[in-house]
C-alpha cells in the first residue's frame, strides 16, 4: 500500500479523524487510525471506539490500494508538524513510513484484522446549513449536563417533526431550547434522539467545510435505531444515542411574564464579569432592576465587594434576582444578538434570556431558561 497527498490535506484530514480517537482506549487496537487506499485513488482515514465513528475520504494524486492501521495520535502530531510539501505514505512490511521533503518518519503498525468495523449510516433524514446547524447546536450544549452519573441530563435532545428541528439540553440549573428549519427527505419525517451533547458540539463544529450536513436517523423502529449520523463535505460521522428519557421541558417554560429588561449585550457580559471577579465559587451576581439601570453587586459582609451599574429598558415591577455568573454568561455568550433581553416572572422563578426584543406575532427561535439563587434575607 502508498499514496501520495498534499501536506495540507492530509495534515486536515487526519486531525479530524483523531479527534474521535479515545484517550484512554479500553483496548490498545483502538488507538489506532485506519487507513484504506480504494482501487478509485480514494483515501479512507477512519476511528472507531464503539461509541463514536468517524471517516472521511480524500482524493489522491497516485496510490496503490491496501489498509493499514497505525497510532492515530501519533499521526495526527507527524503530519501536522510536516512541511508544506507533498506526503509519500508507504508500507514496508510491519512499518509504514512517512516522507515529506527531508522528514522521514518510520510508525509500526497495529493488526488490522483486530479493529471493528464501522457502523453502517442509519438511513439518510435530510439536510440543514452547516452554519446554522452548528450555532444552533452550540447554543443548546451549553446547557448539557456534565455529570456522567445522569446520563440523560449530558445530552442534547433533537426533536424533528416535518421541516423543524428542535433541541433542548438541560442541567437543571438551566435549560436551552432552539428551533430551526431543515430539508427533510419526507415531508412527515418524525423523530426523537438523545444525542451526547460533547459529541454533538464537536461534530456540528467540524462539519462547517461544507455547505450543508446530510443528517441520517432513523424514525421510531426503523433500521439503524440506537444511532445518528452526520455527513458533509466528505466527513461522516456516527454517534450511538442515548436513552431517550428526558424532562417535560415545555412546561417548565413560562408562557407570561412581570416584567421585561432589554440591555446591550456587550456590556452586560463586560460587567458581570468585572461584578463576578469577587464572587466566590458558588456565591451570585445579585441584578436589582430599577427604572432605567440595572445594579449588579457581588460580595457581601467582610468579603470582597463589587457593584456596578448598567442603564436598560426596563418594563414592569421592580425586582432583585440572582443568578449564577457562569450560568448567566454562558446563556449571553449563546444568544448572538447585540441586545439581551431578561424576562421574569418573580425572584424566585426562572428568568428567560432570548436575544433581542422579540416578534410580538412569533415565540423567539433562542429561549435560555435560568434558575435563579434564592436570596437570604
Amino acid at each position: 500500500m502508498m499514496f501520495r497527498v498534499d501536506r495540507d490535506v492530509l495534515a486536515e484530514a487526519v486531525a479530524w479523524t483523531a479527534r474521535s480517537l479515545p484517550a484512554r482506549p479500553s483496548v490498545p487496537v483502538l488507538a489506532g487510525m485506519r487507513l484504506e487506499v480504494t482501487d478509485d485513488q480514494r483515501l479512507k482515514l477512519s476511528g472507531f471506539d464503539y461509541e463514536v465513528s468517524a471517516e472521511v475520504t480524500l482524493e489522491l494524486q497516485t496510490g496503490e490500494p491496501g489498509v493499514v492501521l497505525v497510532s492515530g495520535r501519533l499521526l495526527a502530531e507527524i503530519t501536522r508538524a510536516l512541511p508544506a510539501q507533498p506526503v509519500d505514505f508507504v508500507v514496508d512490511g510491519a512499518k509504514a513510513v512517512v516522507t515529506c521533503g527531508s522528514a522521514r518518519f518510520t510508525l509500526l503498525t497495529m493488526p488490522v484484522e483486530d479493529y471493528p468495523s464501522l457502523p453502517s449510516m442509519p438511513p439518510a433524514a435530510g439536510r440543514v446549513g452547516s452554519d446554522v446547524f452548528a450555532s444552533a447546536v452550540g447554543q443548546v450544549a451549553v446547557a448539557a449536563g456534565r455529570d456522567d452519573t445522569l446520563p440523560m441530563l449530558t445530552g442534547v435532545r433533537m426533536e424533528i417533526e416535518g421541516d423543524t428541528v428542535t433541541l433542548a439540553a438541560t442541567d437543571r440549573y438551566r435549560l436551552a431550547v432552539r428551533e430551526l428549519k431543515w430539508q427533510p427527505d419526507q415531508p412527515e419525517f418524525s423523530a426523537i434522539a438523545m444525542i451526547p451533547g460533547k459529541t454533538l458540539a464537536d461534530t456540528a463544529k467540524s462539519l462547517t467545510t461544507g455547505a450543508e450536513v446530510e443528517i441520517a436517523l432513523s424514525s421510531a423502529g426503523g433500521t439503524g435505531e440506537g444511532m445518528i449520523g452526520f455527513s458533509s463535505a466528505g466527513r461522516r460521522t456516527t454517534t450511538r444515542l442515548l436513552d431517550p428519557e428526558f424532562p417535560k421541558y415545555r412546561s417548565l417554560l413560562p408562557t407570561e411574564f412581570s416584567a421585561h429588561a432589554d440591555i446591550a449585550t456587550s456590556a452586560f457580559v463586560e460587567a458581570v464579569k468585572r461584578v463576578a471577579l469577587v464572587a466566590e465559587r458558588n456565591t451570585p451576581v445579585r441584578l436589582a432592576f430599577r427604572g432605567d439601570e440595572v445594579v449588579l453587586e457581588a460580595g457581601s459582609g467582610d468579603e470582597a465587594q463589587a457593584v456596578e451599574a448598567l442603564p436598560v429598558e426596563f418594563d414592569g415591577d421592580e425586582i432583585n434576582i440572582a443568578f449564577n455568573h457562569q450560568f448567566l454568561l454562558e446563556g449571553l455568550g449563546a444568544i448572538d444578538s447585540d441586545v439581551a433581553r431578561l424576562s421574569f416572572t418573580t425572584s424566585t422563578k426562572p428568568a428567560i434570556l432570548t436575544g433581542g426584543k422579540p416578534d410580538a406575532d412569533a415565540a423567539p427561535d433562542y429561549r435560555y431558561l435560568i434558575m435563579p439563587i434564592r436570596l437570604s434575607g
